[in-house]
């Protein structure tokens, strides 16, 4: 979230910046708040170094005066303590107001409403030309028997599917590809929990609280835990309420986990097959990082990712998102997009990755800061995060740039030594 302060001291750029990202949010009601807090927190403080005062003064006292002073000091607590719970109600209504407004957004990122307004600004081999009639993905995992969504159906309802054969060894290879690269270049290997406390998912700045019709993460019942919706989540919450050590940023993290997405209001074509599903597995990049580190370290994932897929021989290209289609936490991000073959009317890109420099805005939520060498007091981190593997969207680009026209897909070159075979094969029904 951002800082108070900044908001009163930056309030026509916070406004316009909460206009460019299509968000309604009250700042001026961040200000008035803060204003009162301040207010209120000054009378509080004025009223302890009275009691202060009055404690020595008793000590002090003939018998005959500690009455009265008894009966002011009552008087005075009373006071306190009414200050204390107003002041507890107007620094909750404060943050609730903050939590809302999203993050500043880099000067570079293009302004627009919608994804319309994102910029391409890499491109890396051509779409998949066949002379053939290629299929989709929902036709080649029924001939190769790779996924079952009947099933799916039966055991969990909508959205949820078995794989099976080649399915299961295409998704761990791809898990055990993307792993080992990202630990190569010196990523700490993480398995993370499938749950997470709502006021981590708070902090990471998913919305666990709101209604069935917008909510986008399941939530426990009775329990504070929510299903992960990304293990970003889980990863960020790692460093909760810490002062990390300066000289061990920057501190990047590769987490695997299942991903669990209600996917509300998200009707229409994408919710065929495995493009938008209720849970995957994805492997996730993290890091903490000093202010200083962050833009380089964004970089550094973008090429990560566009390493990843390139290995995997696929076609695609990068986006620079616009405001309008920013998350609330991100100061800038960047899309993969990878070629699909059987999206649309003869192929679209669909995205396979995301990489987001979140700054300042969630390590403040959650609380997770450094000690800058030679300075006095401590700074927020900064945090970033990124897509390494999405398991489902990268299984849908494979099994559609590599089909043949016999109906079998070739098993890229950098996964054959996980899945076993250079080629999948329809099987008899």
């Amino acid at each position: 979230m951002l800082d108070a302060n900044f908001i009163r001291d930056n309030l026509d750029a916070v406004k316009a910046n909460c206009a460019n990202r299509n968000v309604r949010a009250d700042v001026d009601a961040v200000v008035r708040l803060d204003a009162e807090r301040k207010a209120i927190q000054r009378q509080a403080d004025e009223t302890k170094a009275k009691q202060n005062e009055l404690s020595k003064s008793f000590q002090k006292a003939k018998p005959e005066e500690r009455a009265a002073l008894k009966e002011e000091s009552t008087k005075l607590k009373e006071q306190a303590a009414g200050f204390d719970a107003k002041l507890k109600e107007i620094e909750d209504a404060l943050r609730a107001a903050i939590l809302p407004i999203p993050n500043m957004t880099h000067p570079a990122a293009p302004v627009g409403t919608d994804a319309a307004a994102n910029v391409v600004v890499a491109k890396f081999g051509e779409p998949t030309k066949f002379d053939f009639k290629p299929q989709d993905h929902i036709q080649l995992v029924e001939t190769l028997q790779l996924a079952d969504f009947e099933a799916g159906v039966k055991v969990a309802g909508q959205k949820f599917y078995f794989l099976k054969n080649e399915g299961v060894l295409l998704e761990l290879a791809l898990v055990q590809y993307a792993i080992q690269k990202l630990v190569a270049k010196g990523f700490t290997p993480i398995l993370t929990p499938d749950l997470a406390k709502v006021d981590v998912l708070e902090g990471i700045g998913f919305s666990p609280r709101d209604n069935a019709e917008t909510r986008q993460v399941y939530t426990i019942a009775d329990s504070d835990l929510c299903l992960i919706a990304t293990a970003e989540i889980t990863l960020g919450g790692m460093h909760r309420d810490e002062i990390l050590d300066e000289a061990k940023l920057p501190m990047k993290y590769v987490g695997l986990s299942h991903c669990f997405r209600t996917e509300a209001g998200a009707a229409g074509r994408d919710t065929r097959g495995l493009y938008r599903v209720h849970q995957f597995t994805k492997v996730e990049m993290f890091a903490f990082c000093t202010p200083e580190q962050s833009d380089a370290i964004h970089e550094e994932i973008r090429l990560i990712e566009q390493e990843i897929f390139q290995g995997l021989g696929l076609p695609f290209h990068v986006i620079d998102t616009c405001t309008g289609d920013l998350g609330g936490p991100a100061y800038r991000k960047y899309d993969l997009e990878a070629w699909m073959p059987g999206r649309g009317n003869g192929g679209e890109y669909g995205e396979v990755t995301s990489t987001s420099n979140c700054t300042d805005y969630q390590s403040r939520r959650l609380n997770i800061r450094y000690r800058p060498a030679g300075q006095k007091g401590t700074k927020f981190v900064h945090t970033l995060n990124g897509t390494a593997v999405a398991c489902t969207r990268a299984l849908i680009a494979i099994l559609e740039n590599y089909q043949q026209a016999d109906g079998s897909v070739v098993v890229p070159e950098a996964l054959r030594p996980w899945v076993g075979k250079d080629r999948i094969e329809p099987r008899a029904k």
